[in-house]
């Protein structure tokens, strides 16, 4: 068992399998974070045409917790396969952060968009380690604006806390 067959490299680190070109080819992918004032409106806009070519692909075309901006609409006007499109919704950003990581690996989808708040420097060094196993392009979406978010959902919570005009007193 000692001899070669063919002329194969001797370290197992060069042999290349030919069912993985497409991991090869797929090496390029990577995951870029984009900071919008809009929630993403713009920014879905200007890559509208490249996800319009991917859907045409017969992969899946993955929208992780997107805001309300009319994203439909945007990716229809595209020519984006609706039925190319997967939506999922998590329920707080871990979740959202750990379905992107899932829809990048699986070889499943071609490109993967995430809203989000802003991330941390443990979520970016995360995004980083999945870059590298990634199988599909991904973006993500942080709000710049996810501070006022906040500010203005507590003050709506205080308002309906604070004594009315037409409460009872005691």
């Amino acid at each position: 068992m000692k001899s070669l067959v063919g002329n194969s490299p001797r370290h197992p680190g060069l042999w290349v399998n030919p069912e993985d070109s497409l991991s090869s080819e797929l090496q390029g992918c990577s995951v870029s974070s984009v900071t919008t004032h809009t929630q993403g409106r713009d920014e879905l806009k200007m890559v509208s045409a490249q996800l319009a070519s991917l859907s045409h692909q017969g992969q899946w075309i993955v929208l992780i917790s997107p805001p309300n901006i009319g994203y439909k609409q945007v990716l229809t006007d595209a020519g984006v396969r609706m039925d190319r499109v997967l939506l999922v919704h998590g329920k707080d950003e871990v979740e959202t952060l750990w379905a992107m990581e899932k829809a990048l690996t699986s070889g499943t989808s071609s490109a993967v968009i995430s809203w989000t708040h802003s991330l941390d420097a443990r979520d970016n060094r995360r995004l980083q380690i999945v870059a590298k196993r990634a199988r599909a392009v991904g973006i993500v979406i942080e709000d710049a604006n996810a501070h006022l978010h906040g500010k203005a959902h507590a003050s709506s919570i205080d308002a309906l806390n604070q004594p009315t005009l037409f409460g009872s007193l005691h």
